[in-house]
């Protein structure tokens, strides 16, 4: 059975393009001048990467694993040397699934998974730089009413968020057999207890599975199951109206994207694979 559901998913990654949501969103272009490289193996205790974010110096990145997986953060280098560990206090792994970092050297630990839409306890972990108990920041989906909803309605996964300003950018990843529409939702960066509405949303024919933002806030990123798509931030304001580039990418079950630079980008797989974009 895993044997045809990786068959299925290499031959579904495979046939992903930027061709229907170049037809669906008119973005400027299919990007070709970046290039994809492998560059190293993820350490054994981080068998499903699944987030990204720089670490103590560096050089250096904190990853963990997704669902099930122990409350710790892995620290490696970009050729996957574990480096270091380091525990979450008073936290659980229910399902981790990205990473987000703030310019105060806090970290935003995503526990948001929502496979089959049935969680009432969707939350994210702020971690200090200096240690001590995460704060939390916890959140329902205001047109969520049913756990889970009907299938045409699965809409309230997500595994892809990002930083910028004093907010948090979340992306679903839509499950829905009805529509491809991603949505957009912001939220505060401060602990709390919110409920989210629908800031914006776009058609992405392919689940979107990390985020991040450059830098310079230029610019932020969506990774797929098979492409990269780009987007502007415009005065700084995100911009989910249409891509602005899309390439493609076919690495496996890619989960964790972070921008190196302004222009490279850093990828990981939950085959244990760590790869490099660098735009030529």
């Amino acid at each position: 059975m895993n044997k045809l559901m990786y068959l299925w998913f290499a031959v579904k990654t495979v046939l992903c393009s930027c061709s229907s949501d170049h037809k669906e969103n008119g973005f400027d272009k299919v990007r070709s001048d970046y290039k994809i490289s492998k560059i190293g193996k993820l350490p054994s205790v981080a068998d499903e990467s699944s987030g990204l974010a720089n670490g103590t110096k560096a050089g250096t990145y904190w990853t963990h694993n997704d669902s099930g997986g122990k409350p710790e953060l892995y620290e490696i280098d970009e050729k996957g040397k574990l480096l270091s560990t380091r525990q979450v206090a008073n936290a659980k792994n229910t399902d981790w699934e990205d990473l987000a970092e703030d310019h105060n050297g806090n970290l935003y630990i995503g526990d948001f998974g929502n496979n089959g839409n049935k969680r009432q306890d969707l939350n994210i972990y702020k971690v200090s730089d200096t240690g001590g108990n995460p704060a939390r920041i916890t959140f329902r989906y205001q047109n969520q009413t049913a756990f889970p909803p009907p299938e045409n309605e699965m809409n309230y996964d997500c595994e892809a968020f990002f930083h910028s300003g004093n907010h948090l950018y979340l992306f679903s990843k839509n499950r829905s057999k009805s529509h491809n529409k991603v949505f957009l939702y912001q939220m505060s960066d401060q602990p709390g207890n919110y409920t989210l509405n629908t800031s914006d949303s776009i058609e992405i024919n392919s689940q979107v599975t990390s985020a991040d933002i450059s830098p310079d806030g230029k610019t932020f990123v969506l990774l797929t199951y098979g492409k990269i798509l780009l987007f502007a931030v415009d005065n700084g304001m995100i911009n989910f109206k249409r891509p602005v580039g899309c390439f493609k990418i076919v690495k496996k079950q890619v989960e964790a994207i972070l921008f190196l630079n302004n222009k490279d980008m850093l990828i990981t797989n939950e085959q244990g694979q760590i790869f490099r974009v660098t735009r030529r």
